[in-house]
């Protein structure tokens, strides 16, 4: 219930009134799969999900390697023959 009435920014509204546009729009239309599809986006807006869930795609900054840096050697590469 936390995740539906926290955290609402701009992209989350938006994601609903697209949803709720496309269902409407699906039940004029008469289409089941546009309504169904309505519903979809805009359940993932109400619940706060998407293709990494919430946070899913954050990184974890426990596992990172701390001030590990490598000297990198270049070459020098000439494109005129």
């Amino acid at each position: 219930m936390k995740t539906i009435l926290q955290g609402w920014n701009f992209m989350r509204v938006l994601r609903l009134t697209l949803g709720i546009i496309i269902a409407i729009q699906g039940i004029f239309a008469r289409e089941t799969m546009t309504i169904i599809l309505g519903l979809f986006f805009a359940g993932m807006a109400v619940t706060n999900i998407g293709c990494c869930g919430a946070n899913g795609c954050a990184v974890n900054p426990g596992r990172s390697i701390k001030n590990k840096t490598e000297e990198i050697s270049y070459e020098e590469v000439d494109t005129i023959k």
